[in-house]
C-alpha cells in the first residue's frame, strides 16, 4: 500500500510552488536564520508546520521539491501508522481496505500535492500515532501525541471527542477518562486561541473575516458535505476552487436532515467499533472544518484527508466478506485517477484552468489564471470576464491594474489602481500601487503622497517603503518589521 500510495501522488514531486504556497517565500520568520524560535512565538499560528517550514527553507531555500518530498513522506507515514493502527481493533481485510482508501484516494492529492496545506499532513500523521497509542493501552501516550498535533493544526480539536466516543463503543477502561479530559481541555484551549487568532491576523480569511456569517456558514456545509460524500464514492470533479456558493432555502435543511437521517442510521453499527462508530467518527473529524466556524473558502477538498480514513472502514466493513481483489481492482482505479490530478497539481495554468472549468462563475480562478498566463491581451481578457461577474470586487481591479504595469500602459493602469481604490479606500498595497503608476507617468510627488498613505495604513508594507526610498527620501520612521533577509538587503542598498 505504501508503494501504492508513492506511485499515486509522485508527480507532486515535480510540482512548483502554488497559491499561498508564495507566502513562504516572503515569510520572515521562515527565511531568517534564527526564525526557529519565532515559530513558536504566541502569535504564530500552527507553529510546528511552521518550524517544519523553516528546517525546509534553511536546508534548501527555495526549492519547491524538498517542500513537496516532505509533504509526500508525511503521506506515506500516515499510510503506514493508519495500518498499524487499525490492525490493532479491525479485522484484517476491513483495516487493508480502510487503509487503502485513505492511501491511494484522488480526493487525498490536494492535502498532499499543496505545500501550504503540510498542516493537515502533520495534524493527521501526529493524530493517528496518538491513535495507535491508544489502541495499544497507552491513553496517555495518546494525550501526549494530541498536543504537537495541535501545534500543527488545529483542525483536530474534535479527537477528544472521537476519544469519548471510542471509550463508549468500546465500554472502555476508567483509566482513560482522565487522559480525554485533559485531551479536550487542550483542545478547548486551541479553540479560544484560534477565535482570537482569526479575530486579530489580517486577511485570515476565517471567523469574523470570513466574509461569511457563521448561519450562512453551517447552512451551505448541508450542501457540502454531500459533495464530500459524492467525491469519496464518484471520484471525478476536483478542483482547487469547488463550485460551491452561500446556500439558503430548502436544500440545505434537506442536506443536513440527510446526514442526521446517516447518524441515526449509523447508530445501529456503533458498538464495538463496527462500521457506524465509524461513519460517525467521520462526521467528528470533520466537523471543526464544516460546522459554525466559518471560513472564506466554503469547501475544500483537502478537508476530507483525515475523514477519509474513517469512511475507508465503512467501506472495509461492506467489502470485509469480497476477494481481496476487489479492493486492489479499486485501488488500481484510485491510483490512475491520482496520478492525474497529481499531474495537474504541477502545473499553474492547468490546475487554474481546471478550476475555472469546474467553477466558470468564479472569479478567483480567473485572477489565479491570469497571472500565469503571458499574453496581457489573454490575461486582461480574463480579468474583464471577472468584472463583469464581480463589479465590485477590489481584487480584480488591483490585478488589472498590475498587468497593465506590466505591459507598460501605467495611465491606464491608475485608472485601474483608482478604482480598487474607490471600492477598497484603506487598501494599503493598492494605494501602494497606484504610487507607482504616478511614477512611471513622472508624477513623483503625488507618487510619493501615495507611499507615505499606504505607509500609514501599514507601516511594514515592504513594497511602499521601498519604492519611497527609490524616490530619494532617505529618513523614514523607525519601525519594528518582520522583512526576509532579502527585504533587509534591498533597504539597506537604498
Amino acid at each position: 500500500m505504501i508503494a501504492g500510495a508513492g506511485a499515486a501522488y509522485s508527480a507532486a514531486l515535480w510540482g512548483p510552488f502554488q497559491f499561498d504556497d508564495f507566502a513562504l517565500l516572503s515569510d520572515a520568520v521562515v527565511q531568517s536564520p534564527d526564525g526557529w524560535w519565532r515559530c513558536w512565538m504566541p502569535g504564530q499560528t500552527r507553529p510546528l508546520t511552521w518550524f517544519s517550514f523553516w528546517v525546509n527553507f534553511q536546508l534548501h531555500g527555495a526549492w519547491a521539491a524538498g517542500f513537496h518530498a516532505v509533504n509526500w513522506l508525511l503521506h506515506l507515514a500516515s499510510v503506514w501508522v493508519a495500518h498499524r493502527a487499525l490492525s490493532r481493533i479491525l479485522p484484517e481485510a476491513v483495516a487493508f481496505a480502510a487503509v487503502a482508501v485513505f492511501a491511494v484516494h484522488p480526493i487525498q492529492t490536494e492535502a498532499v500535492s499543496y505545500i501550504f496545506d503540510r498542516a493537515t499532513l502533520l495534524m493527521a500523521l501526529l493524530c493517528l500515532v496518538s491513535l495507535d497509542a491508544w489502541l495499544a493501552g497507552k491513553p496517555w501516550r495518546a494525550a501526549a501525541w494530541f498536543v504537537p498535533a495541535l501545534l500543527a493544526k488545529e483542525e483536530c480539536v474534535t479527537f477528544p471527542l472521537f476519544y469519548l466516543l471510542l471509550h463508549v463503543s468500546m465500554a472502555g477502561r476508567r483509566v482513560e477518562r482522565g487522559p480525554i479530559a485533559v485531551m479536550l481541555g487542550c483542545a478547548a484551549a486551541a479553540g479560544v486561541r484560534v477565535l482570537a487568532a482569526t479575530s486579530a491576523i489580517a486577511g485570515s480569511g476565517a471567523g469574523a473575516q470570513a466574509g461569511v456569517s457563521a448561519g450562512e456558514y453551517f447552512l451551505t456545509q448541508g450542501v457540502v458535505l454531500w459533495r464530500y460524500l459524492r467525491l469519496a464514492m464518484a471520484p471525478f470533479g476536483f478542483s482547487i476552487e469547488p463550485p460551491v456558493a452561500v446556500t439558503g432555502g430548502v436544500l440545505p435543511v434537506v442536506g443536513w436532515l440527510g446526514v442526521a437521517a446517516l447518524g441515526v442510521v449509523a447508530m445501529r453499527g456503533f458498538g464495538q467499533a463496527r462500521a457506524g462508530f465509524w461513519g460517525i467518527a467521520a462526521l467528528v473529524w470533520i466537523a471543526p472544518s464544516s460546522s459554525f466556524l466559518p471560513a472564506a473558502d466554503l469547501a475544500a477538498d483537502r478537508r476530507m484527508y483525515l475523514p477519509l480514513l474513517a469512511l475507508g472502514v465503512v467501506l472495509g466493513y461492506f467489502l470485509r466478506e469480497r476477494p481481496r481483489w476487489v479492493v486492489l481492482a479499486l485501488m488500481g482505479v484510485w491510483i490512475s485517477i491520482s496520478v492525474r490530478q497529481a499531474t495537474v497539481w504541477t502545473s499553474a495554468e492547468r490546475l487554474w484552468g481546471e478550476a475555472l472549468y469546474f467553477a466558470p462563475d468564479k472569479v478567483r480562478p480567473r485572477i489565479q489564471l491570469s497571472r500565469v498566463l503571458e499574453n496581457p491581451e489573454q490575461r486582461l481578457a480574463l480579468l474583464a470576464e471577472a468584472e463583469s461577474i464581480a463589479p465590485e470586487n477590489a481584487a480584480v481591479a488591483s490585478e488589472k491594474g498590475r498587468v497593465l504595469l506590466e505591459a507598460g500602459r501605467p495611465a491606464e493602469a491608475l485608472a485601474a489602481f483608482g478604482k480598487a481604490l474607490g471600492l477598497a479606500p484603506d487598501d494599503a498595497m493598492a494605494m501602494n500601487n497606484r504610487g507607482v503608476a504616478l511614477a512611471q507617468l513622472q508624477q513623483n510627488e503625488a507618487a510619493r503622497a501615495d507611499f507615505e498613505r499606504a505607509l500609514e495604513k501599514d507601516a511594514c508594507l515592504f513594497d511602499a517603503r521601498y519604492n519611497l526610498l527609490k524616490l530619494g527620501k532617505r529618513t523614514l520612521p523607525p519601525v519594528e518589521c518582520r522583512y526576509t533577509p532579502e527585504q533587509q538587503r534591498l533597504l539597506a542598498e537604498k
